[in-house]
């Protein structure tokens, strides 16, 4: 019976923190609030609301930058909460929607009967709901923010190849094969794409600018937009793009340099969370009976649980503290 109620509520603070982690996360981390304020600060007035009188008679070059923006914004909204098949690709899995499914039905029925072997039905009934519901997303989340940080890693310096390139006289497209050619995954795979959906009609602009629905970046939005101006308002194509890799690589010294020095705040946030767990662990070593009344008795069971869930919350809050973007 005593291990029962431990099963259970170890149950309840996991499931919990499987439901908080897929739904209370995202607004903890300040993700929601980092995307409304680059909503504000990105969003512009129309270019016809600024039109005068005398200056309808043509187009200027202005007119036709602020007007691809305007596309480009438009389309950057339509990616922000993807369906589960983008978020998939996103990944860099070639899964199916029913193949993902059927992957956390698996997590489940491993979990329901590793729930029954520790504890009751009810503890595998939650062990295995949340490992088929939870599980799954969390691998997508993990292997997304891995390819993104290894599409990252060499994007400059793919972007330095296509200036070279332009600048000794190759087209963009005889560039973005040497990219194909040369570079690591998922650099050359994302490229790849860029050319085949060039190849069935579609623009070089609008097939660069569905590069950020796979890679949702800001550097990948960055490279979409400069390549979607120059296509419909001209202009010196190596020099746009010898900025923007001036651009990406301050962004990429900034965050390197913003992660040295939030470490320190990561380690401090580390050992107070593995604080409680060590203590506990030390004095069960020491004197098992007296920290056995924890998980024999039900006070200790609603302390503990308790304790789980004021730690977790704890643990969010410090995240949130030492999470910077920019």
């Amino acid at each position: 019976m005593n291990m029962q109620m431990i099963a259970v509520a170890a149950l309840a603070a996991f499931a919990f923190g499987g439901v908080a982690w897929v739904f209370i996360y995202p607004i903890l981390s300040g993700e929601r609030q980092a995307e409304r304020r680059m909503d504000s600060v990105a969003r512009t007035e129309p270019a016809a609301a600024r039109r005068t009188p005398g200056r309808n008679v043509g187009r200027s070059r202005r007119e036709q930058v602020e007007e691809s923006l305007k596309e480009l914004e438009a389309r950057s909204k339509q990616v922000k909460r993807p369906p589960l098949a983008t978020r998939i690709a996103q990944a860099g899995l070639t899964w199916s929607k029913q193949r993902f499914w059927i992957t956390g039905a698996v997590f489940g029925v491993i979990a329901f009967m590793l729930g029954l072997m520790i504890g009751g039905i009810l503890a595998a009934i939650g062990f295995g709901f949340a490992a088929a519901f939870g599980l799954p997303f969390w691998l997508l989340r993990y292997l997304k923010k891995r390819r993104e940080a290894k599409f990252l890693e060499n994007f400059p310096d793919s972007v330095d190849i296509i200036v070279r390139g332009i600048k000794a006289g190759l087209p963009l497209l005889d560039s973005m094969k040497v990219i194909v050619n040369d570079s690591p995954e998922p650099i050359r795979s994302e490229f790849r794409a860029i050319l085949e959906t060039q190849a069935i009609g579609i623009p070089l602009g609008e097939a660069c600018c569905k590069l950020y629905e796979r890679i949702p970046l800001a550097e990948a939005n960055f490279f979409g937009i400069v390549i979607s101006i120059q296509q419909k308002a001209g202009g010196n194509l190596s020099e746009a793009l010898g900025n923007l890799s001036r651009v990406l690589r301050d962004r990429k010294r900034m965050k390197a340099k913003i992660n040295a020095m939030s470490m320190e705040a990561k380690a401090s946030g580390a050992i107070i969370a593995a604080l409680p767990v060590a203590v506990m662990l030390l004095v069960y070593l020491t004197s098992p009976q007296y920290i056995s009344l924890l998980w024999t008795t039900p006070t200790g069971n609603f302390m503990l649980a308790g304790s789980a869930f004021w730690m977790f919350c704890g643990v969010m809050v410090m995240k949130k503290m030492i999470n910077f973007d920019f």
